[in-house]
């Protein structure tokens, strides 16, 4: 059963000092993750860079210029094009392309000997983004009032990212295995936004970024959190070959009915709790693992992980280990 941990540096420190481990690649070959990612590193001009020269309590910029504030990557601290014009959103100063360096991901992913599957590509969280600069309440009311201004400030955030994406492919694409890509369109009981609204803003651009991985010969995988079952059948209309994260609490999220309904037609990567993973006695997360691998794994297509791709210092490090320990002893298919 292959498996892949996606955890923030905090975690993994934790982790580190609890099984006395020099480094992160230490942790990663202990637990048996199958997968290594690859970045692009900035390069642009210092006053768009992402950690540096920030407003006093900002913690990070996002390539359009929004500061944010708080835990990891925190919140923006404004909404830049809340109130503007078209006009305004062509002049809004968006970002180049070129900032980005592609030199060494070619080099990074070789690294590994080919033993691990790579992911890579930019992470492109062009909704986010869009969320980011016009503000959520603005962005769906702009949806029925203006939508030229929504499919120009999306048509950008997705431009950017599909340029970087394809310079990193075309520099190291021979190295990458998967397309990896995240944007949460799901809220705990539904989608964020209707399968209508989803159809005709979203998906276009889903289809650009499958289109582009496919084209490069990647599979593509899209992180996406929440309740999602409405939109899933769009998504595999549109080409996506995975979706990661996977929360089983959320609406319509059951592991058996996702399997039945959906499993010939894309992989899952996810599915173990991790609000039940911080929640859960040892053995109660060796029985969540347990039960997700006997919903997951008939039929293939499963990649055991947190429902998370950013695993905070909240997730006891036992339980993440019990879980990675338990699918090394019974996550194995039958030859």
């Amino acid at each position: 059963m292959p498996c892949w941990l996606g955890a923030s540096p905090e975690f993994k420190e934790l982790a580190r000092a609890h099984l006395h481990l020099a480094d992160d690649e230490a942790l990663l070959d202990y637990l048996g993750d199958d997968f290594r990612r690859v970045y692009a590193s900035y390069a642009g001009p210092a006053e768009r860079a992402p950690f540096e020269n920030l407003a006093p309590g900002s913690t990070w910029r996002s390539p359009f210029d929004v500061e944010r504030h708080g835990y990891g990557y925190g919140m923006p601290r404004s909404s830049p094009l809340r109130h503007a014009s078209l006009q305004q959103v062509h002049a809004y100063p968006w970002p180049d392309p070129e900032w980005m360096d592609v030199s060494q991901v070619r080099a990074d992913a070789r690294r590994y000997g080919g033993e691990y599957a790579i992911l890579g590509g930019d992470w492109s969280p062009f909704w986010h983004d869009a969320i980011d600069l016009l503000d959520f309440d603005g962005l769906i009311y702009l949806m029925y009032d203006e939508p030229e201004i929504v499919d120009a400030v999306m048509g950008y955030t997705a431009d950017y990212y599909l340029e970087v994406s394809r310079r990193i492919f075309e520099a190291a694409g021979d190295a990458i295995d998967v397309f990896f890509i995240g944007n949460d369109f799901g809220a705990q009981t539904g989608p964020m936004l209707s399968p209508v609204l989803f159809r005709r803003f979203i998906l276009p651009h889903l289809r650009r970024f499958v289109d582009l991985g496919h084209e490069f010969g990647k599979l593509v995988v899209l992180h996406c959190d929440g309740s999602i079952r409405l939109l899933l059948p769009d998504m595999i209309a549109a080409g996506i070959d995975g979706v990661q994260s996977v929360q089983p609490f959320c609406t319509g999220m059951e592991l058996h009915g996702l399997k039945r309904d959906f499993g010939k037609d894309m992989s899952f990567m996810g599915c173990v709790d991790t609000q039940a993973l911080i929640e859960a006695s040892p053995e109660g997360a060796r029985q969540l693992t347990l039960n997700t691998l006997e919903a997951m794994m008939p039929g293939g297509g499963f990649i055991a992980s947190p429902s998370h791709d950013y695993l905070l210092p909240e997730t006891p490090v036992e339980n993440v280990i019990i879980m990675y320990e338990t699918i090394k002893e019974c996550g194995s298919y039958k030859r």
